[in-house]
């Protein structure tokens, strides 16, 4: 898997998943508020299938190799 989930679109994901996750927890919202599992798997492992479907890619390409490989 290549990562397609840049770092501002990771930090957002992450942010929301969360903060869904809490107001479950917490009661404030329903237990669909657990549905924030999703956006903070795909903020941690940079990978959104949706993405790939709809040729998205919010990182940035490796444009130059590594000097020493």
């Amino acid at each position: 898997m290549n990562p397609n989930v840049g770092s501002v679109d990771r930090l957002l994901r992450i942010v929301v998943g969360l903060a869904l996750i809490a107001l479950a927890a917490l009661g404030k919202i329903g237990w669909w508020g657990y549905i924030g599992i999703v956006p903070l798997g795909t903020g941690l492992f940079r990978f959104c299938p949706a993405y790939t479907l709809l040729g998205i890619r919010t990182c940035q390409a490796a444009s130059a190799k590594h000097p020493n490989g």
